[in-house]
């Protein structure tokens, strides 16, 4: 068993069929076969709408024991009002994933760019209220990155309570000069904010987003290699997803981190390729 996890924003891409998934893989096959390589997937889907009861028992029965859904809380929670009016929403969302078990760790709350220094009571009261789960928080307003008494008070607060800052480095993306019309989208949705390492927990949280050149992104990498090899060393088990700008290249960029991440910590548990062999051998990384 891996000593962390690795994952991609999603199973369910097309583009991956005739490489990472073979051709004619049909759709209700990804997740397990998605499973079979990696230990963890952002659970960006419950951001957009809740999934049926019936897709949560799927979703339940092709996950293994292990694998770990970090779900977002859905956008009618984290984007709409006073978080301490979705205490009862929250509480539905939670249930209705409940047959995941302890595959919903950590709970993954992604604040919008407004959620600012002022409303950080409102967002300290809303993570006292479900202190029993793992959560992680991801924040875009720029006093959080400040280096300021706003970023100090918000990260003595996460740490305190053991809930982890989610790192989101998206410097490869915008580092980028591809005029493709795939990466002039992300750079014009994904957020430009300084990168913040931290472990407040067992579970370091870091979300890479690349660009469409997989050997470009490797020298935003490195640093991330030897950070995420120091966490397992430490004893700490991080998660780490990678993201390219359409997400077609996500999972061979997480097959290439896995590894150098092996190269750096001999006795690395190989990954299961028997569902990435023709992708692997098309990148060269076998």
């Amino acid at each position: 068993m891996l000593p962390y996890f690795l994952g991609c924003p999603s199973w369910n891409e097309p583009a991956w069929r005739g490489s990472f998934y073979p051709s004619d893989l049909r759709p209700s096959e990804t997740l397990a076969r998605y499973a079979a390589t990696f230990n963890a997937v952002e659970g960006n889907t419950t951001f957009y709408a809740r999934p049926s009861p019936q897709t949560v028992q799927r979703w339940a029965e092709q996950m293994p024991a292990h694998f770990r859904f970090c779900a977002k809380l859905s956008g009618d929670i984290s984007h709409a009002g006073d978080l301490r009016e979705h205490f009862a929403a929250t509480a539905d969302f939670l249930a209705l994933l409940a047959p995941l078990g302890q595959r919903v760790a950590p709970l993954w709350l992604q604040l919008p760019a407004a959620f600012g220094p002022s409303r950080l009571g409102e967002l300290l009261s809303w993570l006292d209220e479900f202190t029993e789960r793992a959560i992680a928080v991801e924040l875009r307003h720029p006093a959080f990155f400040a280096r300021g008494e706003d970023e100090r008070l918000l990260n003595r607060a996460l740490q305190a309570r053991g809930v982890e800052r989610i790192c989101l480095d998206s410097r490869a993306l915008f580092a980028c000069t591809s005029r493709d019309p795939a990466v002039l989208h992300a750079q014009s949705k994904k957020p430009r904010l300084p990168v913040r390492p931290t472990a407040f927990s067992a579970h370091p949280q870091l979300r890479f987003i690349g660009g469409p050149d997989l050997e470009a992104n490797q020298a935003f990498l490195e640093p991330w290699l030897d950070k995420v090899a120091a966490w397992i060393e430490q004893g700490l088990a991080p998660h780490v997803f990678l993201h390219t700008p359409d997400n077609h290249l996500a999972a061979a960029q997480a097959l290439r981190f896995h590894a150098s991440l092996s190269e750096r910590l001999p006795g690395m548990p190989a990954l299961n390729l028997t569902a990435a062999e023709p992708a692997a051998e098309q990148l060269g990384l076998l």
